[in-house]
């Protein structure tokens, strides 16, 4: 996906699923607060908002040009690229690799490159951020099965792509390929879903407890569906966005009907208070 995305873990055939899901919420704690986790965001800083290619915040000088980027850098910016000591200028592409893989670094930060919709960034992972010292867990609702519902995928005959904004006041397009359609509360509810690389699927939506007892919006990934579109849909799993641990996310909000008119009193729902 082109978004701020997350993802959950899968659960193990006979296994508890209240201990899955324990285990699966410590994994996701453990997660966000390691040294490059979302926790550790500092900025995204566009380069279109720095025509003359310096940017405040992080060492070096960068540019675009075209499809790459230009990282110019002197001896006293202190930056390594591929794990090497870095000074003159190199040719950037957008990184993929996990953030503590991402080709360069200055004093243990993360300088990571970013494309969305033609347009370059570069991210600042901070191990030392302030989020990170002051984060004390993630507040979930203990697993309850009651939020384990059957459901079936529908997907579109072609992948659509709507305008929504995000998190950083933009809008971008969403790709959507197609609904999850499924029971609860006695009511039929629908989610305009995207479907991932791996074949999960992955939706943006919010419901009546959000603003109020949970996030604004979260983030749900069922597993890929069966041949007949059928799939388990947990609620128990519902995820926390990149941008409830560091504002410098451009998480996408819900797209239009993805808002439920009942409470999804379940899953993650905000950060712990200290």
């Amino acid at each position: 996906m082109s978004t701020d995305n997350d993802s959950g873990t899968g659960t193990d055939a006979g296994a508890d699923p209240r201990q899955e899901w324990q285990h699966w919420h410590e994994q996701r704690e453990a997660a966000v607060s390691s040294s490059y986790g979302p926790l550790s965001l500092t900025g995204t800083h566009w380069l279109s908002d720095f025509p003359e290619g310096r940017i405040p915040a992080v060492p070096g000088e960068w540019r675009e040009d075209g499809d790459e980027v230009l990282l110019s850098a002197r001896a006293e910016d202190g930056i390594t690229v591929d794990g090497k000591p870095f000074t003159g200028t190199v040719r950037l592409t957008a990184d993929h690799a996990p953030i503590h893989e991402s080709r360069v670094e200055s004093a243990g930060r993360r300088i990571v490159v970013l494309r969305r919709e033609g347009l370059w960034a570069v991210r600042d992972f901070d191990p030392g951020s302030e989020a990170r010292t002051a984060f004390r867990g993630i507040e979930a609702t203990p697993y309850d099965e009651r939020w384990v519902v059957p459901g079936v995928f529908r997907p579109y005959e072609r992948t659509r792509s709507v305008r929504v904004e995000n998190a950083d006041g933009r809008e971008r397009g969403l790709g959507l390929s197609g609904e999850l359609v499924f029971e609860l509360h006695g009511g039929e509810h629908t989610l305009q879903v995207a479907v991932e690389d791996d074949g999960s699927l992955w939706a943006v939506f919010a419901d009546a407890t959000s603003g109020r007892d949970s996030y604004r919006f979260r983030f749900l990934r069922p597993a890929a569906p069966a041949a007949d579109g059928s799939v388990t849909v947990d609620l128990n799993r519902a995820l926390l966005p990149p941008c409830a641990f560091a504002d410098h996310f451009i998480c996408p909000f819900p797209p239009p009907g993805n808002t439920l008119d009942t409470a999804v009193a379940a899953g993650e729902r905000r950060l712990g208070a200290v």
